[in-house]
């Protein structure tokens, strides 16, 4: 064999063995998780679905319709739902027994009997101010309700956010409210988390158990216009928040901390309003969306607006606390 003729077989066995060294691409194993799978749990076109409240106790879901005056109360187990009809846009719904609920309607604060269907006013903070209606509220570790209002026009920081105890005292915490939105607690029961939309900003504050007090108020998260406007809210066992975006068609997790997105989970909504863990371990995340505020592109895009959704995210959640009850 001459020499070129040699060189020339071994730079052929050399391409030959690279070739089958080289692993096909196509062969290559995908490591990045898949997303999680989003589903329907309770298909509904409610026009403004909100305050989603797993109760760990009845293993139900409370949420309400703000405009379609309803209160529902979901279990997932039965795959039923029970209707309550409210004579004024309804807020929010925190259980209170198994059998009553507070609820925030237009003109103050009632009780809701689950089984009579009578209503008893707790409070008529604001009843007179028919520029705001109530909007989102949750209660803190010791059984207050933390409700807010807002102003109908959406425009003035004329609304307040208010602690209401479990015999009727009504106390005035947070002034120069437009929209008053998403509260969670810290799991040590330190720290409180507040939406006023309009802001683009999650606020914390420093909560004290024994008072029931808060104090050294500061900007935890300012929210990118592109994520959509921060609506409902939920904290799960690592205390990272999740977040409805109204206009945003997802839940995103922050962490209050650095500010940092974490996660972001699409829904098939554009206007998704609340969001709470619940189920048997806390693992699932039940989601609120609305029908309303949408154009006729966005209709066609998202016909399950209105519809409340569910997702395994691969977190765990935290019991959220009754009225009256101190967890």
């Amino acid at each position: 064999m001459g020499y070129n003729a040699f060189l020339f077989s071994l730079l052929a066995v050399m391409v030959l063995h690279s070739c089958k060294e080289k692993p096909s691409e196509t062969n290559i194993e995908d490591t990045t998780p898949p997303p999680p799978k989003i589903e329907v749990e309770v298909e509904i076109t409610a026009q403004l679905g909100e305050g989603s409240f797993w109760d760990h106790q009845s293993k139900k879901l409370f949420w309400v319709d703000i405009l379609g005056k309803k209160l529902y109360r979901y279990d997932p187990e039965q795959k039923s739902q029970d209707t309550f009809e409210m004579p004024s846009r309804i807020g929010t719904v925190v259980p209170q027994t198994d059998s009553t609920a507070v609820v925030a309607l237009e003109d103050g604060i009632y009780v809701q009997n689950l089984n009579s269907g009578v209503l008893s006013l707790l409070s008529d903070v604001e009843a007179t101010q028919t520029e705001n209606r109530f909007n989102d509220g949750k209660c803190d570790p010791n059984g207050n309700l933390w409700v807010g209002s807002m102003h109908l026009a959406e425009t003035e920081a004329v609304a307040q956010l208010y602690k209401v105890e479990p015999n009727g005292t009504t106390t005035s915490m947070l002034h120069n409210i437009t929209i008053s939105n998403g509260i969670v607690w810290t799991k040590d029961a330190k720290t409180m988390y507040y939406i006023d939309t309009p802001t683009m900003k999650i606020r914390a504050f420093d909560y004290d158990k024994i008072t029931s007090l808060i104090s050294n108020e500061r900007v935890a998260i300012t929210v990118a216009d592109s994520l959509g406007f921060p609506d409902g809210m939920a904290i799960d066992a690592e205390d990272k928040l999740w977040v409805g975006m109204w206009n945003g068609n997802a839940v995103v997790r922050f962490d209050p901390l650095t500010g940092n997105i974490l996660d972001r989970i699409p829904v098939p909504a554009h206007n998704v309003t609340s969001c709470a863990f619940g189920g048997p371990n806390l693992d699932e995340l039940y989601i609120t969306s609305a029908s309303v505020d949408m154009t006729d592109e966005e209709k066609a895009k998202y016909p399950l607006a209105g519809s409340v959704f569910k997702v395994k995210p691969g977190v765990q959640g935290v019991p959220s606390s009754r009225f009256g009850i101190n967890e």
